[in-house]
């Protein structure tokens, strides 16, 4: 059942150093900008993305349930439970996809609130549990499927798919397996040209590319950066967003590459750990980063482009 009230919560904001400035033609942050803690109270937050007004939807994954930060500035309960959900995207329709690992499948939820599981094995095996999903243009669907064993799962040993990176053509017909030669294949995002796809490999701390081709399938793989990344987003000049934890990721908060994989800013967040960031907002000018127990946001230079 989809519920829909107001939570209660206090309005924070936290003013810091903020950023770290690589170069005067790489200034993506708005000028005098700082991050700012919007909500906090939560267990971790995980998976935001902005609807087409700008409203931010994210995660509070051990508590089951997803929240929606508005354009006014206030917090929501938008699903609960919500099938244990990570990482959300946003298709051109409006529904929202879920990567719903209560139950080890992905979730489409339309815009009355009905849910869908569309995907729930592969090739007959039990997904190991959604964590991250990007949407292109024409609805195909990709994403990441890792290994993270949760407390909740039912007991005792069961066959499952490969740790891997996966694709649902628009038609919803066959689940493709796209990619299976990274470790830990965590977020992932791709540009709104639809030709590239970024995939991080949080257990190897390295971030790659690929060429996306017309049938979804992917090649001519290529070393991104040497950082690995839980969540991901891209801004409208090709800049590449990571947070994280695991091997590669130093720092507390988001790293930004330019599009040949240099790094050219980073954000600190006074948080143990950044999992996730969108753009959202009015204007889809600000950037939204849920950290650990958090939700923050920084008016930034730039904008987000595509699914989110």
């Amino acid at each position: 059942m989809r519920k829909k009230y107001i939570f209660p919560t206090v309005l924070f904001l936290v003013f810091m150093p903020g950023a770290t400035v690589f170069g005067a033609d790489d200034q993506i942050i708005a000028p005098g900008a700082k991050v700012e803690k919007l909500a906090d109270g939560f267990t971790f937050t995980e998976g935001p993305a902005a609807d087409a007004q700008g409203n931010v939807l994210f995660t509070d994954q051990p508590n089951n349930r997803i929240l929606k930060w508005s354009l006014d500035g206030k917090l929501s309960t938008f699903l609960e439970p919500s099938g244990r959900s990570n990482g959300l995207c946003f298709d051109r329709q409006g529904n929202l996809w879920a990567c719903a690992d209560e139950k080890n499948e992905l979730w489409r939820i339309d815009t009355a609130g009905k849910i869908t599981g569309v995907v729930k094995d592969y090739q007959g095996k039990i997904l190991n549990g959604p964590n991250d999903v990007w949407i292109r243009a024409d609805g195909g669907v990709y994403f990441t499927d890792p290994l993270y064993p949760r407390p909740y799962w039912p007991k005792g040993s069961v066959e499952r798919a490969s740790e891997a990176t996966y694709f649902l053509p628009p038609d919803g017909k066959k689940l493709l397996r796209v990619a299976d030669d990274l470790k830990k294949p965590n977020g992932i995002i791709g540009t709104p040209d639809d030709k590239t796809l970024y995939i991080a490999d949080i257990g190897a701390g390295k971030t790659y590319q690929y060429e996306i081709q017309p049938d979804g399938t992917l090649k001519n793989k290529k070393l991104f950066c040497q950082l690995g990344s839980d969540g991901m987003t891209i801004d409208d000049r090709g800049n590449v967003y990571l947070t994280g934890r695991g091997p590669g990721v130093t720092g507390k908060g988001v790293t930004v590459f330019d599009k040949t994989g240099k790094q050219i800013e980073h954000i600190d967040v006074p948080e143990q750990t950044t999992a996730n960031v969108c753009f959202g907002g009015k204007d889809g000018q600000t950037l939204f980063i849920t950290a650990s127990k958090g939700l923050y946001g920084i008016r930034m230079n730039v904008k987000g482009v595509g699914s989110q």
